[in-house]
C-alpha cells in the first residue's frame, strides 16, 4: 500500500479503537485480540500487505520488540513505585520473578529435551524465551496506582516487570550451549556478569538515574523554575540513558528502566520553608501547569504525573505496534503437531507448577494462587528474546522452530489470556469487596 493509503488505514484503525473501546470492554475482549486479528489479515496469511519475516528482518523486529518493551517497563515501574519498598506486596512478584522464572525455564527446557527432541541448548534457549511473562497485554491485571494496590495485580505486573529482565541470563547461558557467535563462553563469566551484575548493576543504575535526574528536574524547578514543561522528553530521556548506561556497564537494560521508573516515581517533595500547599496537583485545581509544576509542594507529583500520563498513551501504541507484527508474523509460524500437545502444557501444568514450587509457604487467599498459575502471559519479552536469539546465529532450522513455538504461544496467550481476564478479575473483585 502507499503511504496515503497506510495513513488512512492507520488513521480509522486509531479512531475505530477510541470509538469502541468501552464495547470492547464489555464484550471481555481486548484490544489485543483485534490487533492480532488484523494483523494476521494484512500478513502473507491474508492480504499480505506486510511481510514481517522474522529471519528476513530480524534486526528491525528487535529493534520494535525492544522500544516497546522499554516503554512498557518503565510504566510498570511508574504504577508501581508508590508502594513502598519495605512493603510485603513485594515479596511475591519477587519470589515470582527469581524463583518461579528458574523453574519455568527448567521444566520448559526438560520438555524440549525429552519431548520436542531440542538439544539442550536450544532447549534451555525456548526456556529462556517463553519464561517471561507480560502484564502489559492484558490491560484487565495491570494495577492501579496507589500505595496499597490489588495484591494479585501488583504481583502479576512486578512479576512481568522483573523477569524481563531475570531472563536474560538463561537466554546467554542457551546461546552460550549452542557456540552462538559474537559470545564467550565461561562459566564464571555467566554467573558473574550475566546473573549477579546483569541483576544487581542493572537495578542499582536504573534507581541511580531515576532517583537523580528526577531530582535535579524538581530542584531546577522548584528553586530556578527552569526545566519547566516537555515532560514527554524527560520520559523518553530517562529510558533512553537508564538502558544506554546499563548496557555500557553490561547491566540488564530492561531492569535498569524498571528501577528508573521506580525511582522517579518516589522522588519526594522539596518543599521551601513557609510554602503552603495549592490544593489538588493539577490542572483542574484552578492553578494552571507551570504554577504547579514550579511550587515546592506539588513538583514532583506534577511531573510524574505528567510522566506517567504520556507513557501510559504511548504503550497503547507499543502494543498496537507490536501486536499487528505478532499477527502478521503468525503465517511464517509452521505447522507441527508437537503445538498441540506443548502449548496446553506450558500454559496449565508448567506456569502452575513453577508458581506453585516458587510460592511454597506464602499465604495466599483462596483462589489467589490459580489466579496467579493462570495468567503467565506471554507477550513482547518474548518476542524480543527470539529476534535476539536469531541475531545472534542459531541455525535456520532451531530458529524456524523457535519462530513457531514463540509466535504461537504469544497468540494464544493474547486470546485466551485476553478473553479470559475480564471475567476472572471481575470475580476477584468481587471476592475482594466482599472479604472482611
Amino acid at each position: 500500500m502507499t503511504l496515503p493509503f497506510w495513513s488512512l488505514f492507520i488513521g480509522l484503525l486509531l479512531i475505530t479503537m477510541v470509538l469502541v473501546g468501552t464495547l470492547l470492554a464489555r464484550l471481555l475482549l481486548s484490544s489485543a485480540m483485534i490487533y492480532l486479528g488484523i494483523g494476521y489479515a494484512l500478513g502473507p496469511g491474508g492480504l499480505n500487505v506486510i511481510t514481517p519475516d522474522p529471519a528476513r528482518y530480524a534486526d528491525s523486529l528487535e529493534s520494535i520488540a525492544l522500544v516497546a518493551l522499554l516503554i512498557s517497563l518503565f510504566t510498570v515501574g511508574l504504577k508501581m513505585g508508590t508502594v513502598p519498598l519495605s512493603d510485603q506486596r513485594w515479596l511475591l512478584p519477587l519470589r515470582l520473578a527469581f524463583l518461579s522464572m528458574a523453574i519455568t525455564v527448567g521444566l520448559i527446557a526438560v520438555v524440549g529435551v525429552w519431548g520436542l527432541g531440542l538439544s539442550l541448548g536450544a532447549a534451555v534457549l525456548l526456556g529462556g524465551i517463553l519464561a517471561p511473562t507480560d502484564p502489559v497485554l492484558a490491560s484487565g491485571v495491570q494495577p492501579e496506582s496507589g500505595t496499597k494496590p490489588d495484591r494479585l495485580q501488583f504481583s502479576l505486573a512486578g512479576e512481568g516487570a522483573l523477569n524481563d529482565g531475570t531472563a536474560f541470563p538463561f537466554v546467554m547461558l542457551g546461546l552460550h550451549l549452542l557456540g552462538a557467535r559474537g559470545l564467550g563462553f565461561g562459566i564464571w563469566h555467566w554467573w558473574l556478569i550475566d546473573v549477579l551484575w546483569a541483576t544487581g548493576g542493572g537495578l542499582f543504575i536504573g534507581a541511580a538515574c531515576g532517583a537523580l535526574i528526577g531530582r535535579l528536574v524538581v530542584y531546577l524547578r522548584t528553586r530556578h523554575q527552569l526545566a519547566v514543561g516537555l515532560d514527554e522528553f524527560l520520559s523518553l530521556g530517562l529510558m533512553a540513558v537508564a538502558y544506554g548506561v546499563a548496557q555500557l556497564s553490561l547491566a540488564s537494560g530492561f531492569l535498569a528502566v524498571f528501577a528508573a521508573g521506580l525511582a522517579l516515581q518516589r522522588v519526594k517533595e522539596q518543599p521551601r520553608a513557609g510554602a503552603i500547599s495549592l490544593g489538588a496537583a493539577s490542572g483542574s485545581s484552578g492553578h494552571d501547569y507551570g504554577v504547579l509544576a514550579t511550587h515546592s509542594l506539588h513538583a514532583s507529583a506534577v511531573m510524574t504525573h505528567a510522566v506517567q500520563g504520556f507513557n501510559e498513551q504511548l504503550e497503547k501504541l507499543a502494543e498496537l505496534a507490536i501486536v499487528l507484527l505478532v499477527g502478521a508474523m503468525l503465517s511464517y509460524a509452521t505447522l507441527w503437531t508437537a503445538l498441540w500437545w506443548f502449548i496446553p502444557l506450558l500454559f496449565f501444568l508448567l506456569r502452575a507448577l513453577a508458581v506453585s514450587v516458587g510460592l511454597l509457604g506464602e499465604p495466599l487467599a483462596t483462589g489467589l494462587h490459580s489466579m496467579i498459575g493462570w495468567f503467565g502471559i506471554r507477550g513482547i519479552g518474548s518476542v524480543f528474546y527470539l529476534m535476539f536469539s536469531i541475531n545472534h546465529g542459531i541455525t535456520a532450522p532451531l530458529a524456524q522452530e523457535l519462530i513457531t513455538l514463540t509466535l504461537v504461544a504469544v497468540a494464544v496467550s493474547i486470546m485466551a489470556h485476553g478473553m479470559s481476564a475480564g471475567l476472572l478479575m471481575k470475580w476477584h473483585r468481587r471476592r475482594q469487596s466482599k472479604a472482611p
